[in-house]
């Protein structure tokens, strides 16, 4: 049923919106490995010309004490508050090409009304398809390629970029509500899930950020310039390399990792990615623990310091 409640606001001097432009989701909240999604919205929110065309309501989709917002505390008064942002965006690409973005946290509450209130959006705006990314956690080495696992009804992304097809049953989010309302009334809907490797995926990983802007190119035909998000790619690999080097657990680890991938890969064990044992991964979350110490307490910066 059309939603018809109050659940966000226009914002006022909105610029007109063509009709026909793609739809890209990006929503953090139950997972996102490697900062993939926190990374590419961040990205996106720093184009020239974006513009807020509506606002959602945090008091009505936002459960405050479970993701609290930030206040600054300046010797003796408070000074800066800022709240969650949920919101629908016009951007355009670095070819002048106009797209919509509905990005921010996923809701807690109104998931039935939120997406209906997406699905009237969409029509009313005529978006061309709506394409979504997600990234999680998963025993792969980071010396390969980044895989991806495709849903949705583009058959030939499928083919092209899924690269692991379970059948299993996992825990919802909005977004997967929103790929499966899409495509119940016949609309073009893609979803990737980014498989990052399990022990990075607590850390900010450009290359995630990466995968996830290619794959939202190759579905929509958008161009993004990601000069500065390959250039902390370097360094981050680069200093992941570094522990590695220094840890034989760790090498160890990514071998056996390595191997299976491939093995995987050439269609010789269909089965590797869900049979991996994680006891023959010694003490991967223990091995884990020092990159992301090393990795992600580092000060704004200091990427800028390792590249020279």
């Amino acid at each position: 049923m059309p939603y018809s409640g109050d659940l966000f606001e226009r914002v006022a001097n909105a610029p007109e919106v063509p009709q026909g432009l793609p739809l890209i989701v990006l929503l953090t909240g139950f997972t996102d490995a490697g900062g993939a999604v926190a990374g590419l919205m961040e990205h996106l929110h720093e184009l020239p010309d974006s513009a807020p065309l509506l606002v959602f309501d945090n008091d009505a989709l936002l459960d405050y004490r479970a993701r609290r917002p930030v206040i600054s505390f300046e010797h003796d008064h408070l000074t800066d508050y800022r709240p969650a942002r949920l919101e629908l965006a016009l951007m355009k690409d670095a070819l002048g090409q106009k797209f919509l973005v509905l990005s921010g946290y996923e809701p807690d509450f109104a998931w039935n009304s939120f997406t209906d209130a997406v699905l009237d959006l969409a029509e009313q705006y005529r978006v061309s398809g709506m394409t979504w990314v997600h990234a999680i956690a998963m025993p792969v080495p980071h010396t390969r390629a980044m895989g991806t696992t495709v849903s949705g009804n583009r058959s030939e992304l499928v083919a092209a970029h899924s690269v692991w097809k379970p059948r299993t049953q996992v825990p919802a989010t909005v977004g997967h509500l929103l790929e499966y309302r899409f495509a119940e009334r016949g609309d073009t809907v893609v979803g990737f899930v980014l498989l990052v490797p399990h022990y990075l995926a607590e850390t900010e990983h450009p290359g995630a950020v990466m995968v996830a802007a290619d794959r939202v190119m190759t579905a929509t035909g958008l161009v993004f310039s990601m000069d500065s998000v390959r250039e902390r790619e370097k360094g981050y690999l680069t200093r992941v390399q570094e522990q590695v080097e220094h840890n034989d657990e760790l090498q160890a680890m990514i071998a056996t990792l390595e191997q299976r991938h491939d093995a995987y890969m050439a269609g010789r064990d269909s089965n590797a990615a869900e049979q991996i044992d994680e006891e023959s991964l010694p003490s991967a979350d223990e091995l884990a623990a020092e990159l992301e110490r090393y990795l992600a307490n580092r000060r704004p910066g200091d990427e800028g310091k390792d590249s020279h």
